[in-house]
């Protein structure tokens, strides 16, 4: 639906400037910005002069057009007849044709009963609908508007290049302001970075001699450690004679308590190796069923049979796949002694099963113990982190044996994962990719 405000015949050469007043004026009164008139009046003129050097009988109408978000100023300006090809007039009208694309919102070119009819239009701003109503009191004014002659609008041109002309001078302040700022903000970067990476070089230097020390401390208490354990046994093993209760349970204490030295000592000494880059997965093929036979006899000493439950379930995976089977049973061992730690009565179940989709293999330990709360999903796989609960004082831990699991199941080019309930239970997760991914190589 259009609503017509204004038609303007061009005649003669005032009428090329009574078009572009007019055109002005109609744009002010719809709700146009200064530098929107000053686009539409511009285009219109320049279209406008070009039918006009077509011949007698063009017109250019102004139309309000309704569709789409918002209401449009349409101009449809028509010529007579098609300028030759090769003419000055034909010259003019490309110029019109590319002026007006590029200030108004659509330009396009019909051809009308007797010459080509050149249709343009612009979005009104956001405002409310112009009523028709209201777009016959717009046309009344413009009709009691009085047209301006030609040297009147040459001021009036003079006057809105000049406006132009401030503005960009304006824009171009304010441009060379931001690449100053830009050009401040760069340097500010630039030295930030210096910074991050002086702070990474010493981050290295500090991890390196973190592990160097994690190192030399594991190898120098290992020794000492294994002594404590061997003569503990050996006194255990009644082999210098009988011990009275009360020795028995000490030399069991101190037995038990160097094991878990020994424990933190080795997971430290595994860690250390990790960061450290000197530790690589040694490929084989791996089959399901034989890793779950060597666990099986592993685990079993932990087992209490009357409380616990402990269920291997191969879940029909018969192909071998290419792993690091010393470092996978590591982190199922981990797993599943874990979940006997924290689980009182019940099972725990260990499976494993093939997605062919992905082509990966997920190993699963699913236990019915204490579980842990959400909050401390992701805690738990921190470095001498541990949760706090009635059994974990009473089966103490070196808080390294999740973060090794994780850091291992890097090594393998998987990932792990674990979801759990409190009260109903934990499901630790490895997922590894059934083919060991190659390292890529650079083209020669």
């Amino acid at each position: 639906m259009s609503q017509r405000i204004l038609t303007v015949a061009l005649e003669g050469d005032k009428d090329v400037v009574l078009v572009r007043q007019r055109a002005r004026q109609v744009s002010a009164l719809l709700g146009f910005a200064k530098q929107d008139q000053v686009r539409i009046a511009t285009a219109v003129s320049e279209v406008a002069r070009a039918a006009y050097l077509g011949g007698t009988g063009a017109r250019a109408a102004f139309v309000l057009a309704e569709g789409g978000a918002r209401q449009q100023l349409e101009v449809t300006v028509s010529a007579p007849r098609a300028a030759p090809l090769g003419s000055e007039a034909a010259a003019t009208a490309d110029h019109a044709l590319v002026t007006a694309h590029r200030l108004m919102d659509a330009c396009e070119v019909e051809k009308g009963t007797g010459g080509p009819l050149v249709r343009m239009r612009k979005a009104l701003p956001p405002q409310p609908p112009i009523s028709p109503a209201r777009l016959v009191q717009f046309s009344a004014e413009l009709a009691a508007a009085p047209a301006a002659n030609s040297y009147e609008e040459v001021q009036q041109q003079n006057r809105e290049l000049v406006e132009t002309l401030a503005e960009l001078r304006e824009r171009q302040e304010d441009l060379l302001s931001l690449t100053r700022e830009l050009e401040d903000t760069n340097r500010g970067i630039v030295a930030l970075y210096a910074e991050i990476e002086d702070k990474a070089e010493r981050l290295r230097l500090a991890d390196e001699m973190k592990s160097r020390f994690l190192s030399n401390t594991s190898h120098e208490l290992r020794t000492p450690l294994s002594s404590i354990r061997a003569l503990s046994k050996l006194l255990l093993d009644r082999m210098d004679g009988d011990l009275t209760e009360e020795q028995e349970r000490q030399v069991f204490l101190i037995e038990r308590t160097a094991t878990e030295m020994s424990d933190l000592v080795n997971d430290l000494l595994d860690l250390a190796k990790i960061e450290a880059g000197r530790v690589e997965a040694q490929l084989a093929p791996v089959v399901v069923e034989n890793l779950f036979r060597a666990l099986k006899g592993m685990m079993r000493p932990l087992v209490d049979a009357a409380r616990v439950e402990l269920v291997f379930d191969e879940g029909g995976v018969n192909e071998a796949f290419e792993s690091d089977e010393g470092m996978l049973s590591q982190i199922l061992r981990n797993f599943i002694s874990n979940a006997l730690k924290f689980t009182e009565q019940g099972s725990v179940r260990v499976s494993a099963a093939h997605d062919p989709e992905t082509d990966t293999l997920r190993f699963a330990v699913t236990d019915t113990g204490i579980g842990i709360d959400a909050g401390h999903l992701q805690l738990i796989f921190e470095e001498f982190t541990q949760v706090e609960n009635p059994l974990q004082r009473r089966s103490k831990g070196t808080g390294l044996g999740l973060p090794l699991c994780r850091r291992l199941a890097g090594l393998l080019g998987g990932s792990v994962d674990v979801t759990s309930r409190p009260g109903i239970g934990s499901t630790f997760m490895l997922t590894l990719p059934r083919q060991f991914p190659q390292p890529a190589t650079a083209n020669a």
